[in-house]
């Protein structure tokens, strides 16, 4: 309306009118498509032998961050108490930073796990898979053929990763 205004003023409009801050809702991570997708591919498989499960590798990538989201949090608090230990999150100079790894396994046990440095990309993830994906297989004894299992990141679906996929595989069979 043309008219300035202080920040608590506005907090107590908005209280006022029943909208408080609060943490943001989590959404699921999987779509009602990919949950039907993943049902579908269970009943495909239900039928298969344990043998044939046990050659199954799979693999994903993750983020940790030591002290979790590196973002604002918000507790709910009475005046005056601000600095008790309830109500404080504990934090690292320069923001705590984060680890990205990458790691596999199967029914026989886990594979390796290794970090990622820099920003992960296609080539970076093809790199790391051949280093590391046929050392774990052989490392878990699943012999020469085996499935490999990964999600759909577009790195994993990328053209390059693909192509040496397709062709390692040959390779290895």
């Amino acid at each position: 309306m043309g008219e300035s205004s202080t920040k608590s003023t506005i907090t107590a409009a908005l209280h006022h009118s029943g909208l408080y801050g609060r943490v943001a809702r989590r959404k699921p991570l999987l779509s009602a498509r990919h949950m039907k997708a993943r049902i579908e591919f269970a009943k495909k498989h239900m039928e298969d032998s344990q043998t044939m499960r046990n050659k199954i590798i799979w693999s994903d990538e993750t983020k940790i961050e030591p002290f979790g989201v590196n973002s604002k949090r918000y507790v709910w608090r009475k005046t005056g108490i601000a600095h008790h230990l309830p109500n404080t999150i504990p934090t690292l100079k320069h923001g705590g930073g984060s680890i990205m790894l990458w790691g596999c396994f199967s029914a026989a046990g886990t594979g390796r796990l290794v970090a990622i440095e820099g920003k992960m990309n296609a080539a970076k993830y093809r790199d790391i898979l051949e280093e590391n994906l046929f050392q774990s297989a052989q490392d878990l004894r699943l012999g020469r053929r085996f499935t490999f299992q990964q999600d759909n990141d577009p790195k994993h679906t990328a053209k390059i990763t693909k192509e040496w996929l397709s062709e390692q595989l040959c390779d290895h069979s």
